[in-house]
């Protein structure tokens, strides 16, 4: 088990680095592909032993090797971030699908765990760029977007069917089409609150959580709100921010989502034992 955290780890790293592509040239509408990495000042290409996530940049001492620019140090912070969500998601998936012992599951159980972790851990690298999209140009960009429709309904769908628990995929599509109306009629009667990119992704949102169970629907639904709404409240006081301020809500969304995932489940079952449901 150490050793597939570790690996998850090391894969966010390197994952990472491509993030940071993505963040910056999606929203300038860019190829993700080609041409290859340069300096933004001097245009000199980025050389393959100058590309290591982490490494090189410490090497650089976070300038560009031609003309001694400063690279910013979000680049090793979000290639570090997305390390950490890799092995985070991995021991939650570890957690909860082998809480026992993983050598002793059954070839069935270890390809619908190998199937659930590679989703969600397609939903934190999403996750990551979205946000930081979101923070920089305030949109989700539908390219990055509406592909986790259909990322998610594959990878958890032939989890569901390999291991026959078809009640957590009509769960996930429950929780796409619950979510995504909820968001559509606040989008619908306040559209300056709510704006269509946070619409589609409550969606895919939705499908995550949902597929999990109702917990992790409510409780994750819910954080994106008091998250949200403790962080405008924190604007409004010192000043940064006022009522008319545009805060980007996809942040909130994916962190309450986050929040629900890991931390649901026990969440919801605490509160209906509270009120002597459970």
């Amino acid at each position: 088990m150490t050793a597939l955290i570790f690996v998850s780890a090391i894969l966010g790293v390197v994952i990472g680095s491509f993030l940071n592509v993505v963040v910056y040239r999606v929203p300038n509408g860019l190829s993700i592909v080609s041409p290859p990495s340069a300096c933004p000042r001097c245009g000199a290409a980025i050389r393959p032993y100058d590309n290591i996530p982490v490494v090189s940049w410490l090497v650089l001492r976070g300038k560009c090797r031609q003309c001694k620019t400063a690279i910013s140090t979000r680049y090793p912070l979000v290639e570090l971030g997305t390390g950490l969500a890799f092995a985070a998601v991995s021991v939650w998936a570890l957690a909860t699908r082998f809480p026992e012992d993983v050598w002793g599951a059954s070839g069935t159980d270890l390809i619908v765990g190998g199937l659930v972790l590679a989703a969600y851990l397609y939903l934190a690298a999403v996750s990551i760029a979205l946000a930081l999209i979101d923070l920089d140009v305030h949109r989700l960009p539908n390219g990055i977007v509406l592909p986790g429709y259909a990322v998610g309904a594959l990878l958890l769908g032939a989890a569901s069917v390999i291991g026959g628990d078809y009640s957590a995929l009509l769960g996930g599509a429950i929780g796409l089409v619950v979510l995504w109306a909820a968001y559509f009629l606040m989008a619908f009667f306040y559209p300056g609150g709510m704006g269509l990119g946070d619409v589609k992704l409550a969606g895919v949102l939705g499908l995550f959580l949902g597929y999990l169970g109702w917990g992790e629907l409510i409780i994750g639904a819910f954080a994106a709100f008091l998250l949200g709404g403790i962080f405008g409240i924190a604007l409004l006081i010192s000043r940064r921010a006022n009522r008319k301020s545009g805060i980007p809500f996809g942040p909130w969304m994916l962190m309450g989502a986050w929040v629900g995932i890991f931390c649901g489940e026990a969440i919801w079952s605490g509160y209906l034992s509270l009120i002597g449901v459970r």
